[in-house]
């Protein structure tokens, strides 16, 4: 049982003036922490510069493996399903792993990076995909566009841009709420 929980365990019998001013100063000390760990973005929202950067930052790793699924998807001659597939999956690899790197060279162990990247990154990513997918999806003729072929190129490259633009409004509701990249800005120096 954490501090803050052992002080709310009091009876009525109990409940003393002291008993109270500790309450009241854990309360206070918790929600200062809260707005130093967590910056501008607490209740007052996150700005969009903020949410910018956190979706290009996810972006970045997002167009790595997508590019390099659809890359290897293509040059290999798979279907569109394991070619899909293959770049969703290496998009969220790429994802997780940029913002890994980052946690870990704060001294955080691995499983701890982990998850504060899969806490930080999932919405993001998952939204990014859905779009960055969906537009080569609808897209004429893109799902079948071959490496050497413009329409491969520009299709995935437009795909991508729409993803951000889609992606940052998200990111921006989420950090705005402490959730998302705001859990990473804890380990930033």
């Amino acid at each position: 049982m954490d501090h803050e929980h052992a002080i709310h365990e009091h009876t009525e019998h109990t409940h003393t003036a002291q008993a109270h001013t500790a309450h009241a100063h854990t309360a206070h000390a918790h929600t200062a922490h809260a707005h130093t760990a967590h910056g501008a973005h607490g209740s007052t929202g996150a700005s969009w510069a903020m949410a910018a950067q956190a979706t290009l930052h996810c972006l970045t790793g997002c167009a790595v493996g997508e590019v390099l699924g659809m890359v290897v998807g293509t040059a290999f001659g798979w279907g569109n399903l394991p070619t899909t597939l293959l770049a969703i999956v290496l998009a969220f690899f790429f994802g997780y792993a940029l913002t890994m790197r980052g946690v870990l060279r704060a001294g955080v162990d691995f499983r701890t990076a982990l998850r504060v990247a899969l806490a930080a990154d999932t919405v993001s990513i998952a939204v990014m995909e859905l779009i960055d997918n969906g537009t080569i999806l609808v897209w004429p003729a893109a799902m079948d566009a071959q490496l050497d072929d413009a329409l491969f190129w520009i299709s995935l490259a437009v795909s991508l841009v729409l993803a951000f633009i889609v992606t940052t409004p998200v990111n921006k509701w989420t950090i705005g709420r402490g959730k998302g990249h705001a859990v990473v800005h804890q380990y930033h120096h």
